[in-house]
């Protein structure tokens, strides 16, 4: 079935993740949007900090609900679903 358990929904996490890397990396962009105010939200180093742990706990659900959507579809035993959840993981770091 090509790791269509959860509908793909594991991929929004995704999307979470890298709207939340953009939103880090601007922060203290003082550039000015459309609105009149600045591109950066200015949030103190200490919330930046939870959104950097945030941003990792995102990046391990996206691959936990990967391979798990990959074994439940049939797309990988579970000998193979622990093979590559490691590396995946691993990957990330």
């Amino acid at each position: 079935m090509s790791g269509g358990h959860f509908e793909y929904s594991q991929y929004r996490i995704n999307d979470i993740a890298e709207e939340l890397e953009r939103l880090i990396e601007s922060n203290d962009d003082k550039t000015p949007h459309e609105y009149g105010g600045t591109i950066g939200r200015g949030y103190s180093s200490n919330t930046i900090a939870r959104f950097k742990v945030g941003l990792i706990k995102l990046r391990e659900a996206q691959v936990y609900a990967q391979r798990i959507d990959w074994l439940l579809s049939g797309d990988d035993g579970e000998e193979t679903f622990h093979e590559r959840l490691l590396e995946d993981l691993e990957n990330l770091r």
